[in-house]
Order: structure tokens, then C-alpha cells, then sequence
């Protein structure tokens, strides 16, 4: 059985170091895009990239805000990381050709590629009986969703934290489709 401290610990540093460095890293990314210009270049193809990649992550956190962490949740926290770098790399493979990335782009996606792992990582850390149970295939009971019963953070995290991922992580990204859109429909066609 894992100390409490110590889960509280895992717990705190998911809440407060982890999670929102993942949106500030992406808002970063978003503000390299939007200076160098992105809609002029790789355009809406690529930000559209960026929106799944957002999603890809976005999804198993909201999910683990709200439902107890069992066999089923890591299991699809694993497929996003999975999912999440193979489309980080098509990503770069397609946009670096056509349009600068700045080192601090690169350092941005250095953040956006590591944390959800080390967020998975410390899931683990926190969970160790669940995840020995995903790798021993011992699912029996550990497929459905369930309503978390702890608080997070105290009873305000959660909603602060969704606000914060809206508006420092969600709007960018709504903002640079938008914008990509906008200047696809004035290009003309090839």
C-alpha cells in the first residue's frame, strides 16, 4: 500500500505542475505559429494537426478529472501517447519544410511531447496496483467508467482548471483554425 504523502504528493504535482505547464507549453507553440505566420504557409492542414494533437491529450485528462483511474482509462491514456507522437511527427515532418520553426517552437514541443508522458508516469506511480493489473491482463472489473469519489485539488480545481485549459489552450488553437481557414479560402486553387 502506497503513503498517503507521498499519493497526495504524485497527486499535487499532476494538479499543479504538470497540467498546467501542458496548456502554457501549448500556448507557446500557438504564439510561435502565429508568428511565423502559419496560415501562410503550412496553413490549415497543419493546424488541424495541432487541434487533434490537443484533443489526442485533452481527452484521457478531462476523462481522469472526472472518472476513477482504472485498467480502461490507462489503457487509453497509452494509446493517446501512442497516437499523440506519431501525429507530432507527421506534424514536423510536414510543416518544417514549408515554414520556420523556432527554437522556441522546438522547446515548446520538447514540453508537449514529455509531460503527458511523465503524467502517465506518475499515474502509474500513483495507481501501481491498477497498472500491474492492465500489464498482467487482469481487467475483470476494470473496463467501465466509475465517478470519482476524491476531491481534486479541493472543490474548485476542477472547474478553474477546465477554465484555464479553455481559455489558454483551447481559444488559441479555435483562433489559429480560423485564421488558417480564412486564408485557404483566399488562396487560389492549385
Amino acid at each position: 500500500m502506497q503513503d498517503p504523502g507521498v499519493s497526495d504528493l504524485v497527486l499535487n504535482l499532476i494538479l499543479y505542475i504538470c497540467l498546467p505547464t501542458w496548456v502554457i507549453a501549448g500556448f507557446a507553440d500557438w504564439w510561435c505559429h502565429r508568428k511565423t505566420k502559419i496560415e501562410e504557409t503550412s496553413g490549415l492542414k497543419e493546424s488541424l494537426m495541432h487541434s487533434l494533437m490537443g484533443l489526442q491529450v485533452g481527452f484521457p485528462i478531462v476523462v481522469s478529472l472526472f472518472f476513477e483511474v482504472n485498467v480502461l482509462i490507462l489503457l487509453v491514456c497509452l494509446l493517446v501517447l501512442i497516437s499523440h507522437e506519431i501525429v507530432a511527427h507527421h506534424d514536423v515532418v510536414y510543416s518544417s519544410p514549408v515554414r520556420e520553426i523556432t527554437i522556441w517552437e522546438v522547446h515548446a514541443h520538447a514540453f508537449l511531447s514529455t509531460i503527458p508522458f511523465y503524467i502517465f508516469a506518475l499515474i502509474v506511480v500513483r495507481r501501481w496496483e491498477t497498472f500491474l493489473k492492465m500489464i498482467t491482463l487482469d481487467w475483470s472489473g476494470e473496463l467501465g467508467l466509475e465517478l470519482r469519489t476524491e476531491s481534486l485539488g479541493g472543490d474548485h480545481f476542477v472547474p478553474v482548471y477546465l477554465v484555464f485549459m479553455l481559455i489558454v489552450g483551447v481559444l488559441p488553437y479555435v483562433e489559429e483554425n480560423l485564421r488558417c481557414w480564412r486564408a485557404s479560402r483566399l488562396k487560389p486553387n492549385q
